[in-house]
């Protein structure tokens, strides 16, 4: 919220999932409605409109959410089953030593993998060059890709033709990582 904004109309947080088009139609009917008569809401939509209409200019070498945006995905995972009955968790495989993965997907035609990835504590990763755009969440522990330390929560973006040299986690940490199935380990 920006520092302009004191008030606490309970709409407020609407006002985030509204700028970046994330809500449904008759969501954003209702939304509207309610910035017509409300200025505060209107206020904080011009504030942020501006990061908000631009993703692409977002810093997206590592972006942090906020502490309680997790509390509240977390609050409405935990209300309601999320996961059908027929979901089988893929099984931990250890790939090398210390280095635990579990494949989420796999596309066979463009060759991009979706895993969850652990390392146990002072590990390091093989050093690779991304054969394809590599997207890596941190879900817990600490994991420092070449000179960036991520903390949980921090998002990493690597571009095809880029390299990690150093991936090394002192504490053990796990990871969802989105990558291609053709990066090349030195």
């Amino acid at each position: 919220m920006s520092d302009t904004v004191k008030a606490t109309c309970k709409e407020l947080d609407a006002v985030y999932t509204y700028a970046l088009d994330a809500l449904t139609g008759e969501e954003r009917a209702s939304f509207e409605a309610h910035l017509a008569g409300c200025a505060q809401c209107r206020n904080e939509l011009e504030a942020i409109r501006p990061a908000a209409a631009a993703p692409e200019d977002w810093p997206v070498d590592v972006m942090r959410a906020r502490g309680s945006l997790w509390s509240r995905i977390a609050g409405e995972i935990g209300g309601e089953e999320t996961v059908a009955s027929s979901w089988r968790d893929p099984e931990w495989r250890e790939v090398g030593r210390g280095i635990f993965c579990k494949t989420l997907s796999r596309d066979l035609e463009t060759k991009r993998l979706s895993l969850m990835v652990r390392l146990a504590p002072g590990v390091a990763y093989p050093p690779h060059s991304h054969a394809g755009l590599e997207e890596l969440y941190l879900l817990d522990g600490e994991l420092w890709i070449n000179e960036r330390k991520l903390y949980p929560g921090d998002y990493s973006r690597a571009e095809s033709g880029s390299a990690d040299a150093r991936v090394y986690s002192e504490t053990g940490c796990t990871c969802v990582l989105v990558t291609s199935g053709d990066d090349i380990l030195a």
